[in-house]
């Protein structure tokens, strides 16, 4: 399907690939691993053409069709269903032609083809993806200007989806997505039956998605079979192994040199002496493991606060008129692990703005020590960053009159060495400016930590060294997060936000999966049965009697019978009109067998739904 051969790319003079191979086969699953700043986006850039290679180049089978995730979302009053729909740029333009075209023959291939893809069913398979995502059928004919810019990220994620390309490649596309919707995508690509290529740092679904692992290394493309868990312990394997030969060459090498430097004067020695030293210069001693690991992640400790350290009483909250959250009644303590379930817009993001201080209540009381310090991470404040400073000026700004030397320290707890540190904001990775609201957060030592969607942009290895830190930080931490891996490792506690409450959930992350699953079928169920009722269709809740439904299920299939016999004479006559050339009669009767097309699936639609009774 994708053909890598010796590619090279090079930007303002840093190489990120250097003579890179690869091939991925037809219907294959890969997952692309490294680093933050190794090139990952950067490689599915050039192989979708929008940068040039240095050298090398890039190969698809011929007549195979990519697709991305768009970054061009428009932002008019176009139905965001419409959006989707007009994304199958193929489709779109067979419609279109249709309606003006005279030629007998590509008329005929016209309808052909249109059935081939299943243009008539993309409505309905448009509103199953957007539904999945999150966008019920109420809004799924708002205009996309109505949506914030996660939201908007995700109708362009349906877009990827609904072309079904031969090769798809999506970057990192569970970053907007709540726990809800992550479920579903995973079962979508789990499905998926083309090839497919995913950016993640997400563990879980490249664990579920996909079987193969390349991982972007040393400007090279190192594939490994198998999931991302089995690429991490072959990994660790090959580096130990590469370490061991390493340090047994070195060890060989010195033992020749020392040969060298003790005899090398010496004439009975010398030719020896020669020997080796060429010898030396020749050898092919391995790469050194690189130390790509190095991501820091350290919360300074609080002091020690009595519990509770906030107790929230009769709580009501919102936003102007409207209530999000209601009478809540919640304690946090020092030592809790507390995450945070719930779809998005049920109010976790409200509740943890309420704890922050940075929300006020309706009404009730919310109760804290004076001494109380919270910290707030959430990642839209990386727009609020100054892109023109740097790191040490903008915590040179926070923490005012503080040493210089124990700003940098602050700084190098998060991996900001003295070069980074004074590198401005705006050249900083997603994951490096991550870092940044970690430090600016936490500089103060905070009592507790409130994290919403902590991981976006950090690597799988800075997303370790984040939960690590967690564990060894001695102050509370409520978390917001679709990462099942960190949710899992960092908390003991789950509360679970849903129709305006927050209350415990006493089961596992596990259980609430299962739930989330078993709500959304019941939803579809509720969805197709309010349809029914609409059309005046009979439902599961009031079926008919089943003779009368027997008998009218035997005519919707008689019907059928009559429609498809129909549908049979139409195209001979088609095929005898082409041949004369009609092409006013050829447009006259392809535009009857295609609502006679029509027909026939609104009757077969029906039938359905009669033996959905029985």
């Amino acid at each position: 399907m994708l053909f890598i051969n010796d590619l090279t790319y090079r930007i303002a003079g840093r190489t990120l690939l250097d003579k890179a191979t690869l091939t991925v086969g037809a219907k294959a699953r890969v997952g692309l691993v490294g680093p933050n700043g190794t090139g990952k986006s950067t490689l599915f850039k050039l192989i979708a053409g929008q940068i040039a290679a240095d050298g090398g180049d890039i190969t698809m089978i011929k007549g195979a069709s990519m697709g991305m995730v768009r970054q061009d979302m428009p932002s008019d009053d176009t139905p965001i269903i419409d959006i989707v729909l007009s994304s199958d740029i193929e489709r779109e333009a067979l419609f279109k032609e249709a309606e003006t075209c005279e030629d007998p023959d590509r008329i005929g291939y016209i309808y052909t083809r249109l059935d081939e893809i299943d243009a008539y069913g993309a409505p309905s398979r448009a509103a199953q993806i957007l539904n999945g995502l999150g966008f019920d059928d109420k809004v799924q004919n708002d205009p996309i200007s109505s949506f914030s810019g996660g939201w908007r990220n995700r109708v362009a994620l349906a877009c990827a989806l609904f072309r079904k390309p031969n090769l798809l490649l999506l970057d990192e596309p569970t970053n907007h997505l709540d726990f809800e919707a992550m479920i579903w995508l995973e079962t979508f690509l789990q499905k998926y039956s083309e090839t497919l290529i995913v950016i993640s740092h997400d563990r879980e679904i490249l664990n579920k998605t996909v079987d193969t692992i390349v991982h972007l290394e040393n400007q090279k493309l190192v594939l490994y079979t198998g999931t991302y868990d089995e690429f991490e312990r072959r990994r660790a394997e090959r580096m130990l192994g590469q370490t061991a030969m390493r340090d047994k060459q070195l060890a060989q090498k010195a033992h020749m040199q020392a040969f060298v430097d003790r005899f090398g004067a010496t004439a009975s020695k010398a030719r020896q002496a020669q020997s080796r030293l060429k010898a030396i210069q020749k050898m092919d001693i391995v790469d050194a493991v690189m130390a790509d690991r190095v991501t820091r992640f350290q919360f300074p400790e609080p002091e020690e606060l009595k519990s509770p350290l906030i107790t929230i009483d009769s709580v009501d909250a919102g936003y102007g008129d409207k209530i999000v959250l209601k009478n809540l009644n919640l304690r946090i303590d020092a030592d809790d692990r507390i995450a945070l379930l719930g779809a998005n817009g049920n109010g976790k993001s409200t509740l943890v703005k309420l704890i922050s201080g940075r929300l006020a209540p309706f009404k009730g009381d919310i109760h804290k020590p004076g001494k109380l310090r919270v910290g707030y991470f959430a990642q839209f404040q990386t727009d609020e960053l100054d892109v023109k400073e740097t790191p040490f000026e903008v915590m040179r700004a926070a923490m005012k009159t503080v040493p210089e030397h124990r700003i940098r320290a602050s700084l190098g707890a998060f991996g900001f060495d003295k070069h980074k540190a004074d590198t401005k904001v705006g050249e900083l990775s997603g994951g490096e400016k991550a870092r940044l609201l970690f430090c600016l957060m936490s500089f103060d030592a905070p009592h507790i930590m409130l994290l919403d969607e902590p991981t976006n942009h950090l690597d799988m290895d800075a997303r370790e060294a984040l939960m690590q830190a967690l564990n060894h930080y001695k102050g509370a931490v409520i978390l917001v997060s679709h990462d099942p891996h960190l949710v899992e490792c960092v908390a003991d506690r789950l509360w679970l936000v849903a129709d305006g409450a927050c209350k415990p959930y006493e089961d596992d992350l596990e259980a609430y999966k299962s739930h989330v699953v078993q709500q959304r079928k019941k939803e579809r169920e509720a969805a197709k049965q309010e349809s029914k009722k609409s059309k005046g269709e009979p439902t599961a809740e009031a079926p008919k009697s089943l003779s009368k439904t027997e008998k009218q299920a035997a005519k919707l299939e008689q019907k059928i019978a009559t429609l498809t016999a129909d549908k049979d004479n139409m195209e001979n006559q088609i095929a005898t009109v082409s041949a004369e050339g009609d092409a006013k009669q050829l447009r006259d009767l392809t535009k009857s067998y295609e609502e006679l097309q029509k027909q026939i699936g609104k009757v077969e639609a029906e039938l359905e739904a009669l033996i959905a009774t029985l």
